[in-house]
């Protein structure tokens, strides 16, 4: 006889009271979702089902307005309102002590269920059940060969290439793959989940109370190699993979890996060749309707992005976010393993390891010379090949290879500083030249002489005082 440990193992059910759970085992599925094709052994189950795809909801909640297909699953939320199930790391509350367990396991990063086949590991058992899936192609698209972990993602998802939408909202035209997708969508017309803070309408609860996040300034989640804080769970797994180097999502047609699968999504396009989004003005056509609402950007001037601090402009939110952290913040989290000098990007650091391990991965089609940087390669193209154009200055003729050297250049003969010291009046030319000037305010003196241990705030001043040590102390020597 098996015990109950050595039984799960197995696969064997272990339920208690066997003989009316058996009956799940042998009863025929008779009853199918039109919708679907999901399977039921009763038909008040698919009666249930059905109110999914027809939008039915018949049990209301009294406090909060939503509604629910089956009394089960209003009982159930309904502890969210009484706090029983409550996270005390977040605040956030749960319908079970089983989804509070869950969700525990997202702030400790405990993953006890680990796939077998690719080392991912998940919070929850089910998780990895479904993730299974997608080895085994049991849910597989026959347009594009992506594996799916149910039936109802797979669904889903070929409605992208079919270019089916079945549910359309009656207020602004726009189409949903599912019934669900519209309904959360209809939130935001009835402004159910209204910020109070600055109006904005939410499609959820869920989405409003990480919304209200960014005016609290609340961010629960914590990497715990960096210290880095997140408003979700899903931000701090996705910030994970960049010190773990995990790439979970593979192209299974290049088998290139990527840490996110909207990444993957992107990249998939890459083999389509879809361009839907064409621009009015120029050739350029793009994958993405935000992609082209941002390329717009270039021939109107628009720059709705603006530094509060410097007042510059940028036609992305994500410019502007690593504009306000180069520029502005002082934080320096990825350091060299060869030298020891801290960066602000991971960018930056990879670009500054080259000059240690003397990689040169930047190769001219033309001729077989090989560079460090992007820079130096299209200086070359340039000089030696004549491809692509000189920025000229119409001043004084001198020519650029890059446009931020150029509109420098072009600011000093303009007299514009841009940047202003938050100290005093003075004001700059360029970020570099500003964070310099900042250091005379600050007390703080980084930079110390290896021989007499004087210490400077500028690194030009180490420089020109240790050629003057050195030769004091071979002179004293003499």
């Amino acid at each position: 006889m098996h015990d109950e440990k050595e039984k799960a193992s197995l696969g064997i059910c272990t339920n208690g009271s066997l003989k009316p759970h058996a009956v799940l085992h042998h009863r025929k599925k008779e009853h199918i979702c039109a919708e679907c094709n999901k399977r039921f052994t009763r038909k008040d189950r698919l009666v249930e089902h059905r109110k999914r795809h027809s939008g039915e909801y018949t049990y209301s909640c009294s406090q909060c307005e939503k509604s629910f297909s089956s009394r089960s699953a209003l009982a159930e939320h309904k502890n969210i309102h009484t706090s029983k199930f409550k996270c005390t790391e977040c605040g956030k509350c749960f319908r079970t002590n089983k989804c509070l367990t869950t969700h525990s396991r997202r702030h400790t990063g405990e993953r006890l269920y680990s796939c077998s086949q690719c080392e991912k590991s998940f919070s929850s058992q089910s998780a990895l059940g479904e993730h299974n899936n997608v080895h085994t192609s049991k849910f597989k698209c026959t347009e594009c060969g992506k594996c799916f972990r149910t039936i109802k993602c797979l669904t889903v998802h070929s409605k992208r290439h079919t270019g089916e939408n079945l549910y359309s909202c009656s207020q602004c035209e726009k189409s949903f793959l599912s019934p669900s997708s519209l309904h959360d969508h209809k939130n935001i017309h009835t402004g159910k989940y209204k910020c109070t803070e600055c109006g904005k309408c939410c499609k959820s609860s869920s989405e409003l109370a990480v919304h209200r996040r960014s005016h609290s300034g609340q961010k629960p989640f914590e990497c715990s190699v960096c210290s880095k804080r997140f408003k979700t769970s899903s931000h701090l797994v996705n910030h994970s993979r960049i010190h773990s180097g995990e790439k979970p999502y593979k192209c299974h047609v290049c088998d290139k890996a990527f840490g996110r699968s909207g990444h993957l999504s992107d990249h998939m396009k890459t083999h389509m060749g879809e361009k839907a989004y064409k621009c009015c003005l120029c050739d350029q056509a793009f994958r993405y309707s935000a992609n082209l609402n941002r390329h717009m950007r270039v021939h109107t001037g628009d720059r709705p992005y603006v530094c509060q601090l410097c007042k510059k402009g940028f036609i992305d939110l994500s410019h502007l976010q690593t504009h306000n952290h180069c520029v502005h913040s002082n934080s320096r989290l990825y350091q060299c393993s060869y030298c020891g000098k801290m960066f602000k990007t991971d960018r930056s650091l990879q670009s500054h390891v080259r000059v240690h391990t003397g990689e040169k991965p930047v190769s001219c089609r033309h001729c077989s010379d090989r560079f460090t940087w992007f820079e130096q390669l299209k200086r070359h193209l340039l000089e030696s090949h004549n491809e692509g154009t000189w920025l000229t200055c119409n001043i004084c003729q001198k020519k650029f290879s890059l446009s931020r050297d150029f509109k420098i250049h072009v600011q000093r003969h303009e007299r514009l500083k841009p940047y202003v010291c938050s100290e005093c009046p003075s004001r700059f030319y360029t970020a570099h030249e500003l964070k310099c000037h900042q250091l005379i305010h600050a007390e703080v003196q980084h930079f110390a002489c290896g021989l007499c241990d004087k210490s400077f705030r500028l690194k030009q001043n180490v420089f020109r005082h240790f050629k003057r040590c050195v030769s004091n102390l071979v002179c004293s020597d003499m």
